[in-house]
């Protein structure tokens, strides 16, 4: 009855969501484009992402065959092909979300510049978006089914009708290593698909709208004073690029990797539970706890379309786009939050009282879903501070502001603080998420809370989306030189989904730490770091921290997100630098660009962002996959144990940091560009000054917010995953033992 019911639900939740997606695609198409010059400036963007995305996936396709291979070769064969199945998802995802931007951004302007109307034009960006959310959600839960029917019950890694615990979970053997592996490394292999595939889009994309967006703020806005996304300005093209291929494919591609990785840790961790505990015997209760992950995120996506379904079918909506947006998401969260109480409940119901204590589930059959709204509370608190010091509405934000009267130093200076002192509370807020999913049920519920936090994924990513789709209809308006209110119809729309993604951003936080420490648990089963309690009441998941090679582990592990950061802002500088001295050599040969006789040459600095991005994305992208595998196979499980917790706690105080400095910073500088900051106004004495040093601030936040911090949440997701894929080897094959030095550390 209950693979009857996985099937049933997700498979029609996936029908549903890919269905819905496919026909807002084809309405919005159906829209008109406007007259000439905006079509002919969208298809140069549509050309410059669709150049860019396929030429990083030749990359990305050459190195994850690599993976492939080794993974088929020397840890399971079925990991191989779960893996190439993770990453075809995520890849087909972030690439038909890219392709709906690239159409829609054109209508949006359109729209607006026919309806004059915030409201109609709300319709068309939300409804582009909403092709990615529930792409995302669609392919993720899609890959996620076929793998768990081919290889949980197809190929009897998991026997639902076993009798003795042996027979539950299936062991195969590896035939050259010789190390046996079940149905976790092969969701494992799933998730690192998915991993991967998120790592190269948002370091490749991050690097080229940052390289593009800088180059054109550092010459066109500080140097000849002319506005963003003005035609003049040669970078303005690859900027509008950019937000396709990072805003988009990118972040499409982030949160279905952070989806499946909250879906898959639980599934995870519900399995190494039930092979390491010995009271936990039931095969009924290990089932539902594997089957009811999926079960909810198949309930979130139906809940989400029914939550997207809200803006799109109103008749008529308002001129205010944070409420409908807003309505949306909730509505979707509230029908996820209902259809998952019945879910737990019914399906949890009848379970014996002493094997869900065993399980971890204190509160009996609705613990599941109490930490999964454990989650969701959490993420939206995150967001809400998140928020609070990004926008412009609030304090910290007007000080900066503020302090560009002073100058670019003190403006730096202010919003390094603001993020610094931001990381605080939402830090507070996980250590509470944690401690009470963790009182309520254990590891698993731990997970749950992951999952909880993106299991209405559909419609956060559908309300991130629509942010630079209204963006690249701003730029296609100043390029198209249509009137100023069209412009400020599509700037209201994209300040507010500057406001919207704050709240994105705690989720991805949020249930990157969750789904991490999740996966860091089994992590720990896998590599044999966990013991029966002496007196058989539970298990003892335990890393000595004061051990010499796990302590060395944890400071080198501290260390990698520092080095990972420090690498991704090298190659923007890098790329951006190119990008800034093009601009001004098309300025300075030929100076009818700037009077507005000739165009400029966008196609070169389109050029410049896509070598410069596929160039330099590679070495981070390696290194956050090689350093644990290589570590492990020297000094053991132990050792790397060390590393997945160092990375861990700086890797979250680097992605709060980073997220919340740069995002103040940017709209600092839209709140000078405004006239909010007393006694400067634009075309008054004194304005220029303040709105460079405002740039400036922005400029040094652009790689900080869209390329470094989205880029930490995925490099702890896939050291975590990656070193669980290889544990099983790597603890009984490494350097260290094969030296006899293991009793050192008392291993």
């Amino acid at each position: 009855m209950d693979l009857n019911l996985l099937i049933i639900i997700v498979m029609f939740a996936v029908v549903l969501g890919l269905g819905y997606a496919a026909l807002n695609f084809y309405l919005t198409k159906k829209l008109k484009e406007g007259n000439e010059r905006m079509q002919h400036i969208a298809a140069k963007i549509r050309e410059g992402a669709n150049a860019f995305i396929f030429y990083e996936y030749k990359i990305v396709a050459i190195i994850g065959s690599v993976v492939a291979v080794v993974l088929g070769l020397f840890i399971a064969w079925e990991a191989g092909v779960a893996f190439l199945i993770g990453a075809v998802m995520s890849a087909t995802a972030g690439f038909i979300g890219m392709k709906i931007a690239t159409y829609a951004n054109v209508r949006v302007t359109n729209a607006a510049n026919e309806t004059r109307n915030v409201g109609k034009t709300l319709k068309v960006a939300f409804r582009g978006g909403s092709v990615m959310g529930l792409c995302v959600a669609g392919f993720a839960l899609l890959g996620a089914i076929v793998v768990y029917c081919c290889f949980g019950w197809a190929e009897g890694m998991i026997n639902v009708n076993g009798a003795q615990l042996s027979e539950i979970v299936v062991e195969n053997i590896n035939p050259i290593t010789g190390q046996a592996y079940n149905l976790s490394i092969v969701l494992s292999g799933y998730a690192l698909g998915c991993s991967i595939i998120a790592l190269f889009n948002r370091v490749g994309g991050g690097i080229y709208t940052k390289a593009a967006d800088m180059g054109a703020d550092l010459v066109g806005k500080t140097e000849a004073h002319i506005p963003e996304d003005d035609p003049r300005n040669p970078a303005t093209i690859a900027d509008n690029v950019g937000d396709n291929v990072g805003d988009v494919a990118g972040l499409g591609a982030d949160l279905l990797e952070s989806y499946i990785g909250a879906i898959m840790a639980t599934v995870i961790l519900a399995i190494e539970v039930f092979c390491h505990a010995t009271k936990f015997t039931s095969p009924t209760l290990l089932q539902k706890m594997t089957l009811f992950p999926i079960l909810f995120a198949g309930i979130g996506l139906i809940g989400c379309v029914v939550g997207i379904s809200y803006p799109l079918l109103k008749r008529k909506l308002s001129d205010d786009p944070h409420l409908e947006l807003n309505l949306a998401t909730w509505i979707s969260a509230g029908v996820t939050l209902i259809g998952g109480f019945l879910l737990s409940f019914f399906l949890f119901r009848g379970e014996d009282e002493a094997q869900l204590q065993a399980a971890k589930m204190n509160i009996g059959p609705v613990t599941p879903w109490v930490c999964a709204a454990v989650g969701i509370v959490a993420g939206i608190v995150i967001g809400i501070i998140s928020e609070y010091y990004t926008s412009d509405a609030h304090k910290p934000t007007k000080n900066i502001a503020q302090a560009s009267k002073e100058g670019a130093a003190l403006t730096v200076t202010q919003g390094m603080a603001t993020g610094m002192i931001s990381c605080m509370l939402p830090v507070v807020v996980l250590g509470v998420a944690i401690f009470a999913s963790y009182a309520l049920g254990g590891m698993f519920g731990v997970g749950c809370g992951a999952m909880g936090m993106l299991s209405f994924v559909a419609a956060t990513v559908s309300v991130d989306t629509y942010g630079p789709i209204s963006d690249n209809a701003g730029g296609i308006a100043e390029m198209s030189m249509l009137d100023e209110e069209v412009r400020d119809i599509t700037d209201k729309l994209d300040a507010v989904g500057n406001t919207t993604a704050a709240i994105g951003k705690g989720f991805a936080i949020g249930s990157a730490a969750l789904a991490t420490l999740s996966m860091m648990s089994s992590y720990l089963f896998a590599g044999g770091l966990v013991n029966e309690l002496a007196n058989g009441e539970g298990l003892d998941i335990f890393l000595n921290i004061v051990r010499g090679d796990i302590i060395v582990g944890a400071i080198i592990g501290a260390a990698i997100p520092f080095l990972f950061s420090g690498m991704l802002i090298n190659a923007v500088a890098k790329a951006a630098r190119k990008m800034v001295d093009e601009v001004r050599r098309q300025f300075h040969e030929n100076p009818k660009i700037l009077t507005g006789e000739e165009d400029p040459d966008s196609t070169k600095c389109v050029e410049i962002s896509s070598k410069g991005a596929i160039r330099q994305m590679i070495v981070p992208s390696v290194v956050a996959i090689a350093i644990p595998v290589a570590c492990g196979f020297i000094f053991g499980a132990g050792f790397v144990g060390g590393i997945l917790i160092g990375a861990t706690l700086s890797a979250i105080m680097l992605a709060i940091y980073t997220g919340n400095a740069g995002g103040a910073w940017d709209n600092a500088k839209k709140y000078v560009e405004k006239g909010g900051v007393e006694g400067v106004k634009k075309g008054e004495e004194g304005y220029d000054a303040v709105h460079d040093a405002a740039v400036v601030g922005d400029t040094v936040g652009d790689p900080l917010k869209d390329t470094v911090g989205p880029s930490l949440d995925i490099l702890i997701k896939i050291m975590s995953t990656v070193s669980l894929v290889c544990v099983v080897v790597f603890q009984n094959f490494n350097l260290l033992s094969a030296c006899g030095l293991t009793s050192i550390f008392g291993a």
